[in-house]
């Protein structure tokens, strides 16, 4: 008999926000594309917004950064031990925030994401996770 993989259920995927984190940046480079120098600008923070996910399932939290070349770590909720939220005064109102995820085998952060929509959500999910596997 041959063992099926368990694939854990995606409850939030999200890569981080352009305008949202930072509006007044995003306006500068809009008003720089007159010389388009901020097309370049945009160009380039595009691609690096389009190459870093944060994927949480229920078993895990995934951090996959790159577009050519890839980086990729993933923290186990069973064995998180401190999740980080960190929000500006303009984060907060716009909805989005700073992610730092700790785990037991690591003395600092593993994961750390600028710019997530929803921080609290994502907090919430990842302690529902750890909570689920301890029952």
């Amino acid at each position: 008999m041959t063992e099926v993989e368990h694939e854990a259920r995606v409850l939030y995927e999200a890569h981080p926000a352009m305008f949202r984190n930072h509006p007044f940046y995003f306006v500068l480079c809009i008003a720089l594309c007159v010389v388009v120098v901020g097309v370049i600008l945009l160009l380039i923070w595009y691609f690096q917004v389009l190459g870093t996910k944060l994927v949480i399932t229920e078993d895990c939290t995934t951090l996959r950064r790159g577009v050519f070349s890839k980086y990729t770590n993933e923290v186990m909720h069973d064995s998180v031990r401190n999740v980080q939220v960190g929000q500006t005064f303009f984060q907060r109102i716009l909805g989005v925030g700073n992610i730092g995820i700790s785990s037991a085998g690591q003395s600092g952060v593993e994961i750390f994401v600028r710019g997530i929509p929803d921080p609290e959500r994502v907090r919430d999910l990842i302690h529902a996770g750890a909570r689920d596997d301890d029952d």
